[in-house]
Order: structure tokens, then C-alpha cells, then sequence
């Protein structure tokens, strides 16, 4: 049974792979505006989200075609994933283009060791991050996920993952792994920074609403005195993309540590900012503000209807 699923997953990935990056990026384009209108749920959740953010700065109207739009860029996303890949270095450096490296070369108040810590969210093609040591040499580059279901299924997105060389370390079970590769320096390791992460989050606002935010990021940064940055992916053009690295962001100020609550507050004022430039290109299928078991309530002064989208 595995390998039933497994072999058609190859036979598909191996199809969009020789198709040109265009074509892939309008594919996911096309089926991404056909899942807007057939995925009720996360249709729903879109809404809900936008509704939640720019609800007293836009339109109704305005909202259903961020919404549509960005799924859309996610199916583009999805589909161009499956291809980047495949590319050579070169090809990636036509498509691609990285803002902020010499950033990294300079050492601020803190930062004792070589490392470097991306706290990285689902902004544009986040798939790209495992391609950054085209741009970015010298580093073992390393990011951390949460196995999916069906095992088959996990095992093609990791052989997608990891062709670039990055270490992938799941985050339940390879804990220890990681702590260990991160004591013997020169890591660059990603952290997704964006989820609802109500088990260990901690409370902070988010557009001026309350949502679990992991603080994974400041604690890797402060325990292994690496520098800390929040890049961000934005799509330039049909299959192009951006990735900004930013300033760095201090762990420590006037030679004392900061809270890891302040450093991550800090990380999720740079992603707001970030949505706020360009709002289709972030994740709105993610339930971000998590409370129980239900999303954060919208104010009824300009609720979403998702059914007449």
C-alpha cells in the first residue's frame, strides 16, 4: 500500500519538475483559485483571519479578493516547490534574488558563536529557505518540521527538502539531535515562527489580537549566542521571489540579555510589517490566533461572509 502511494508521488513530481518554472507557477495559480472556491473550510478561515486584521481598514469586497488572491499564491507556492528543487544553482539564482547578506558577517552585542537564526513564517515561497546556501556559503544550513501522515507522504517532501544538503530535524523526536549539531557551530538554522503554538507559546499580541507565539527563536538564539533575524519571502513576479534578511535583532541591550518575551514580540512586529506591505503573500489558511479551541472572535462591526465570496 505505501508503495502504491509512493510511486505515483514520484511519477507527479517527477512530471511538474520537467515542466518550465512558469507553467508550474500559472498551474498552481490556476488550481489554487479552483481550491478557493471548492475548500469551504479554509476558505472560511481566510476570511475569518483577513476579517480579523484589516476589518476596519478595507472592504468586504477587498477582503474576498485578498483572499482568492492568496490562494492562488499558495497554490503557486505548493506547485513551485515541487520544481525549485530540481534547479540548479543557477537557475535559482535567475528566480531568486537575496537582500541582507552582509548582515550575517557582522557580529553585534551577543552573538558569540558563527551561527545564525532565521525566525522564517509562510511568507511567499518559504520552500526557498533550503536554497539560500546558493547565496550564503560557509554555513551548515538546517531547519526543523513536523513529520506528516501518511509516512510515505513525509518521505517525499523531506527527498524535496533536503537535495539542497539542509539537515531536517523533526521537531518532536530529534530534539536532541538538534541540540547537539547546534553545540558544534557554523549552523544557520531556520525556525517557523508563525504558527499558533499553544502548548509552549507565549501570549503576545498580533495585530492587536492575542496568539500563542512559539518562542523557540529567542531561547536557540540566547542558549547558542547566535545572531537573530526574521526574513521574509516575497513574491516579485510569476515565479519569482525576494528574500529580505533585515536588520538583526538584538538578544542583548547595554550587555544584559533581553526577555525571550521582548525578542519575540520584536519577531512578530517584524511579520506584521511584513503582512502589512504585501497581504496576499502570508499564510491566512493558518488558524494564527488560537484560544481553546475556537478562533479569536471578530468584532460585528465588519464580519466576513464567507458563503457569498
Amino acid at each position: 500500500m505505501k508503495r502504491c502511494f509512493y510511486l505515483p508521488g514520484r511519477a507527479l513530481i517527477a512530471v511538474v519538475q520537467s515542466l518550465p518554472l512558469t507553467w508550474v507557477a500559472q498551474l498552481g495559480r490556476i488550481g489554487g483559485g479552483v481550491v478557493y472556491w471548492l475548500d469551504g473550510r479554509h476558505r472560511r478561515m481566510a476570511l475569518h483571519n483577513l476579517t480579523l486584521c484589516f476589518g476596519h481598514e478595507k472592504p468586504l469586497a477587498e477582503l474576498r479578493a485578498l483572499a482568492k488572491e492568496n490562494f492562488r499564491r499558495i497554490g503557486e507556492t505548493y506547485c513551485c516547490a515541487i520544481k525549485t528543487p530540481a534547479m540548479d544553482d543557477a537557475g535559482i539564482r535567475k528566480v531568486l534574488e537575496v537582500d541582507g547578506v552582509e548582515a550575517l558577517k557582522r557580529k553585534k552585542e551577543g552573538s558569540r558563536s558563527d551561527g545564525h537564526i532565521f525566525a522564517t513564517g509562510h511568507f511567499g515561497n518559504f520552500e526557498l529557505f533550503s536554497r539560500l546556501s546558493v547565496f550564503i556559503p560557509g554555513y551548515q544550513f538546517a531547519a526543523t518540521y513536523r513529520a506528516l501522515r501518511p509516512e510515505t507522504l513525509n518521505q517525499l517532501l523531506e527527498s524535496l527538502r533536503t537535495v539542497s544538503g539542509i539537515r531536517m530535524f523533526e521537531r518532536r523526536t530529534q530534539s536532541a539531535a538538534l541540540k547537539k549539531a547546534m553545540s558544534q557551530g557554523g549552523m544557520l538554522l531556520s525556525l517557523v515562527s508563525d504558527q499558533s503554538a499553544r502548548d509552549h507559546g507565549i501570549a503576545l499580541p498580533f495585530f492587536g489580537h492575542p496568539c500563542f507565539t512559539t518562542p523557540a527563536p529567542a531561547v536557540f538564539a540566547l542558549r547558542y549566542g547566535c545572531s537573530l533575524f526574521a526574513p521574509i519571502c516575497y513574491r516579485i513576479g510569476l515565479g519569482r521571489w525576494r528574500i529580505e534578511i533585515g536588520g538583526q535583532i538584538p538578544t542583548h541591550q547595554d550587555g544584559r540579555r533581553r526577555s525571550v518575551e521582548a525578542i519575540t514580540r520584536e519577531i512578530n512586529d517584524v511579520m506584521e510589517a511584513a503582512i502589512r506591505r504585501d497581504p496576499a503573500n502570508w499564510f491566512w489558511v493558518h488558524n494564527r490566533w488560537k484560544t481553546g479551541n475556537k478562533p479569536v472572535s471578530i468584532e460585528p462591526t465588519q464580519r466576513a461572509d464567507p458563503n457569498k465570496a
